[in-house]
């Protein structure tokens, strides 16, 4: 991965590891910041800046723990047309873009069908719903019912929904925090997520990002202690998307769009 340029950590700064940071329930994060509407920021980061960056923020942090686990393995398909709609629409930033994915976390087992869309001033909007663990690489008849009539309600039109198919596979590691500022009343979340690896369904070829870290803050149009710690540390929020960027690093014949400084960052290999 690419090195940043970080300013240097004030000397009272005491790095905290998500390892030594208090632990909350997933129904208490939930109860405070469920967040299906927000604003999102991405930042590409080297693994070995977290715990510095992390002491850096004016908040109190709370790890999400769920049976003594802090750490979470996530897979993921995501499903675009034989034209690749999804991928085009947000590598070029149109407004009605979408995205359609299968989530699992492995591990509990459970499995979710996610829409995800654009809302006013650029919040993202995610509409899902429980899935079949058996069906998480494909879309059943009731899934393709519910992205229709999802894509519909938030306006986005002209996608054939029917010919909807796995594009890609995706699988890391994810961390959640609880952002309680210290200053205000403000409370966000924020996810670190390693240890990502792509693959195009069919192929037994992936790309791993193994030095590079994705850590999104999900909260309002205000930025939150995280994002202001990122900040102050020289590190600027990232048009990355794990999607976008994972088929543009596997297929070299698709267009890089807006995801090519990304991927110098994480540098797959």
């Amino acid at each position: 991965m690419t090195a940043l340029a970080y300013a240097e950590p004030v000397a009272t700064i005491r790095p905290r590891s998500l390892d030594e940071l208090p632990t909350v329930s997933l129904e208490h994060l939930l109860s405070q910041a469920e967040l299906q509407i927000r604003i999102d920021r991405k930042y590409l980061v080297e693994a070995d800046a977290v715990p510095t960056l992390l002491g850096q923020a004016e908040a109190d942090l709370h790890v999400l723990s769920i049976a003594g686990r802090r750490r979470f393995a996530y897979r993921s398909t995501y499903f675009d047309t034989p034209e690749l709609d999804a991928f085009l629409l947000a590598g070029r930033g149109r407004r009605r873009r979408f995205k359609v994915r299968t989530r699992v976390y492995r591990d509990s087992g459970e499995a979710w069908l996610e829409v995800k869309t654009r809302g006013p001033r650029g919040a993202t909007v995610k509409d899902r719903m429980p899935y079949d663990l058996a069906d998480a690489g494909r879309l059943t008849a009731a899934a393709l019912s519910f992205v229709a009539t999802t894509l519909v309600a938030h306006e986005v039109h002209g996608v054939d929904v029917a010919a909807l198919r796995p594009t890609l596979h995706t699988a890391y590691d994810r961390s959640t925090l609880l952002v309680a500022s210290r200053t205000s009343a403000e409370v966000s979340r924020a996810t670190i997520d390693s240890h990502l690896v792509w693959r195009r369904p069919g192929s037994e070829h992936s790309l791993a990002t193994p030095d590079g870290v994705i850590i999104e803050t999900k909260g309002g149009a205000t930025a939150s202690a995280i994002d202001r710690a990122l900040w102050h540390s020289g590190v600027r929020p990232s048009c990355v998307s794990k999607y976008g960027a994972g088929l543009a690093a596997l297929d070299e014949d698709l267009p890089d769009l807006k995801w090519r400084r990304a991927l110098n960052q994480l540098n797959p290999e």
